[in-house]
């Protein structure tokens, strides 16, 4: 136990020392050093205006490096548990986690959006890099065999399966979002402002045309995302046949959802955060990937016997 604790605090340690370099060379480029740990520990702090102190910045940097020790100490704790090697796609997986950590935990607790004031693509790629070094640390000093995720990849079964995976579960989030737009008395308006921001350069809500063209564009485009999600969750189930860690199928499920729907927005259409309510992205969010799981679940009657009886099977 005491390994795994010290192995997570230096790899938590080595992400949070990434993370902040990180935002060092965009602050310094941008030519105000230390500007986003003085906004992160203003907004902390509940002080509107965006002050430098020192003591703020190295509170502030404290609460980040006992955030990021914390994380790598849980990350090599589940590993262990679940007798999995660490990876470059956990590493992603764990990029994606912090990414959405970032933006929910920062509205719920400051209000502030994060994500918007520091820019996606630097926040985003940021976490990448920090949970890319946890990982990497984490697979140099670990001895736990590999998954061969590219074996599986190889299979064109896999490939079907991926395919119909990926069709549930855009279904099952584009009715959510259908059933959402209707209540609120604006049918297809977020197929259709997603469409207009990404094909016609829409800004702002008066620009969003509800027409067919930037609604099926989206679709399409909707479509692709999810087959691809789909392949992606296929692997993780088939893996989890041989060596059951479903819940990293449930979690790569899930942030990958939620970080594509997300950066989609902050990048094409930021003047939707609004319209479109955090909780109604994380519910249809939530919606597919129970869609796709349950598809998965019943498909593969081996992960069944693997974790248990079947949670779905209301006879039993």
């Amino acid at each position: 136990m005491n390994k795994i604790w010290i192995r997570g605090a230096i790899a938590g340690a080595l992400g949070a020392t990434v993370l902040a370099l990180w935002f060092l060379i965009i602050d310094a480029s941008l030519g105000a050093p230390f500007r986003t740990p003085a906004l992160l520990a203003s907004s902390l702090m509940g002080i509107e205006a965006l002050e430098t102190r020192p003591g703020l910045i190295a509170m502030y940097t404290v609460v980040h490096f006992a955030a990021f020790i914390l994380v790598g100490i849980l990350a090599t704790w589940i590993l262990a548990k679940m007798e999995t090697a660490p990876s470059l796609l956990l590493g992603l997986v764990l990029g994606f986690i912090l990414f959405d950590i970032v933006f929910f935990a920062s509205a719920y607790i400051t209000g502030l959006d994060v994500v918007a004031a520091l820019g996606w693509v630097e926040v985003l790629t940021g976490n990448l890099l920090a949970g890319l070094t946890i990982m990497g640390y984490l697979h140099m000093t670990g001895v736990t065999r590999p998954v061969t995720w590219v074996e599986s990849l190889a299979q064109q079964e896999i490939v079907r399966e991926g395919v119909i995976v990926g069709i549930f579960g855009a279904v099952a989030v584009a009715l959510w979002f259908l059933v959402v737009d209707v209540i609120q008395g604006r049918p297809f308006f977020t197929p259709a402002a997603l469409g207009s921001a990404l094909f016609l350069g829409a800004e702002d809500l008066a620009m969003v045309e509800v027409t067919l063209w930037p609604v099926l564009g989206y679709t399409l485009l909707h479509l692709a995302a999810f087959i691809a999600v789909g392949l992606v969750a296929t692997v993780v189930v088939r893996e989890a046949e041989q060596k059951p860690p479903l819940i990293l199928g449930v979690i790569l499920l899930f942030v990958v959802f939620e970080a594509l729907f997300l950066g989609l927005l902050a990048v094409v259409a930021e003047f939707l955060l609004g319209p479109l309510a955090w909780w109604s992205i994380a519910v249809g969010n939530l919606v597919a990937v129970l869609a796709m799981g349950y598809f998965l679940w019943i498909k593969h009657p081996r992960l069944q016997e693997a974790l248990g009886e079947d949670p779905f099977d209301k006879t039993s």
